[in-house]
């Protein structure tokens, strides 16, 4: 009977026993989706651990997380003097007589591209390095000799009246080269000079030497030691990339050579010579920055620590902050010179206690500061780290107060990391470096064959910046993790004739590393592989011819075109092949 009377109560309470379970299912859904959505938005670490998809379609694979105290990968953007290494270069191949070289750099540290409030224990000057001491002794020692002011170029020319040196010794002067940057390219230059003045015979040894090898009394700014077109200089009007390629040449060349150098000039940091103007280059620049924009307006968490970080750092924003690239260069110069994350204390904008690093200009002439080059700004001055912002971030009472820890440094480092990394595989980033790197490419061509032809010139040195790197590796297809290019870098094409048979093959080599198989037209088969050294270690050499055929028959075929001036022609970006 109870039997009977359980079933006809359930059969006529079926539709609310559906309503009921239907309603506990929903609940445990929207649960645990509240708890999925904080977890993985809120605080980034789901992102900042390798799962980039949060930001967007950049399919990026994974990487472990790091020590949030550990930043030496975000430092190696500073190298280090320790860092600057021989290691593939060649110079000398069995079998094989160097021809030529032509090197391209980028300058050394430099000081902000920004406004900066003081920062405590900011040093960007560098103790007991003997190259530092002896080429400030040697610029000292040829101005009492030679009756004339060597501190500044006295030469005719664009470069007349540049110093030599840095103006402050230890201050971080806004854009300007700092000692630290002089002692870098001084120990990139000693590297070259074991590898390659020989082999090229750039160098005489002397007697009476200055404690490098060099002779300062008998040195003569007109020697006759130096061809006009022997050693070839070529910079833009920058400050900072003329001193990085004297000091450079400094140690890489003997006195003679040294003094008697002339210095040309680069109108434009592509070096692109005649073949500069492209308005498809622009358009597509132009894209990449909407899209950068419009992925950090996904991210609050991001946005919310750039103008954290950067109203603790940055003096002068009447625009606001807007650039993530813009913090990321003023959070380097904190880490590049090993200084304390400053803190704020009490009351509003912070204006009581601080004052801009550039105020430290205000004590000199005027006029000695100048040609800051904003182009080559903090948007590429950064490095990665899986790191992640976790709930324990600290919390501010106002704009004013509170100090930078290591998840705000985290926090921005990797974001930008992760959209350099983007923008270095985009289509539009290769594109815009073979527009921009054309003129240039042509000009080292022309260099290779007068080297394979007899002429007298053995080294050529172009002294750029970052975008100048930027546009050549993506242009040549040289492998890069991101668009990040680090100071003092150094990319070099190594000339060589066979001398069992008249041919002439070149090398390509970055930071040390043999990429020349990185190279379409070098890659597999197109090169030859030959012994470099007695220890069996190879090296990959490419004819000549490759980068002639690709230079004149190739070059535009990715862009459906022939020829410069019809690849720069505006057509409307393809949207569909976004990031």
């Amino acid at each position: 009977m109870f039997l009977k009377e359980l079933i006809r109560f359930s059969t006529q309470h079926r539709t609310l026993y559906c309503y009921l379970i239907l309603s506990i299912w929903i609940f445990l859904l929207i649960a645990g989706m509240y708890k999925y959505i904080g977890r993985n938005t809120n605080t980034l670490s789901y992102i900042l651990n390798g799962n980039s998809h949060l930001y967007g379609s950049g399919g990026l694979t994974s990487t472990p997380a790091l020590d949030p105290n550990n930043f030496a990968k975000y430092k190696t953007r500073c190298t280090s003097l320790s860092q600057i290494q021989r290691l593939d270069d060649g110079g000398i191949l069995d079998g094989w007589k160097l021809q030529g070289v032509l090197m391209i750099i980028r300058h050394g540290d430099r000081g902000p591209m920004s406004h900066l409030r003081s920062v405590p224990h900011l040093d960007c000057g560098i103790t007991g390095d003997n190259l530092v001491n002896k080429y400030r002794s040697f610029l000292y020692n040829t101005t009492s000799i030679s009756g004339s002011n060597h501190m500044y170029w006295n030469k005719v020319g664009p470069f007349h009246g540049f110093p030599l040196l840095p103006l402050a010794e230890r201050e971080c002067l806004l854009g300007q080269l700092t000692y630290k940057g002089i002692a870098q390219l001084l120990h990139v230059g000693d590297i070259l000079h074991q590898i390659y003045a020989h082999p090229l015979g750039l160098w005489i040894r002397q007697s009476a030497s200055n404690g490098y090898g060099k002779n300062v009394a008998n040195s003569t700014p007109y020697s006759t030691l130096l061809n006009s077109d022997e050693v070839v200089v070529y910079t833009t009007r920058v400050r900072r990339t003329f001193q990085s390629a004297l000091a450079l040449l400094y140690t890489f060349l003997p006195t003679d050579k040294w003094l008697a150098l002339n210095v040309r000039e680069s109108h434009s940091i592509a070096f692109c010579f005649t073949e500069c103007v492209c308005q498809k280059a622009d358009a597509l620049r132009k894209e990449l920055l909407k899209t950068q924009k419009k992925a950090l307006t996904k991210q609050p968490m991001v946005t919310h620590v750039m103008h954290w970080v950067g109203n603790q750092l940055l003096q002068h924003t009447p625009n606001g902050i807007n650039d993530p690239n813009e913090v990321v260069d003023a959070m380097l110069m904190v880490m590049c010179h090993d200084a304390p994350w400053p803190c704020r204390r009490g009351g509003g904008n912070g204006t009581d206690r601080t004052t801009a690093i550039s105020t430290k200009v205000n004590d000199m002439d005027m006029n000695d500061v100048i040609n800051i080059d904003q182009d080559d700004g903090g948007g590429n001055d950064a490095d990665m780290a899986s790191n992640f912002i976790n709930d324990d971030m600290p919390a501010t009472n106002s704009p004013g107060e509170g100090c930078i820890e290591s998840d705000h440094v985290s926090t921005m480092m990797s974001f930008s990391q992760w959209q350099s990394t983007r923008e270095v595989h985009h289509a539009y980033y290769k594109r815009i470096g073979l527009l921009r790197a054309y003129g240039m490419i042509r000009h080292i061509v022309s260099y290779m064959l007068r080297m394979i032809s007899g002429d007298r010139t053995k080294f050529v040195l172009y002294s750029g910046h970052d975008w100048t790197l930027q546009y050549l590796t993506a242009a040549l297809g040289i492998q890069t993790e991101s668009t990040f290019i680090a100071y003092a870098a150094r990319l070099a094409f190594e000339v060589y004739k066979s001398e069992a048979h008249t041919e002439y093959y070149f090398r390509v080599v970055y930071n040390g590393h043999d990429v020349t198989q990185q190279i379409d037209f070098c890659e597999g088969g197109k090169s030859l592989r030959v012994t470099r050294d007695s220890r069996g270690n190879k090296a990959d050499l490419c004819p000549i011819e490759n980068i002639i055929r690709f230079l004149h028959e190739d070059y535009f075929g990715s862009l459906n075109a022939t020829n410069f001036k019809d690849a720069c022609v505006m057509a409307a970006p393809n949207k569909a092949n976004e990031f």
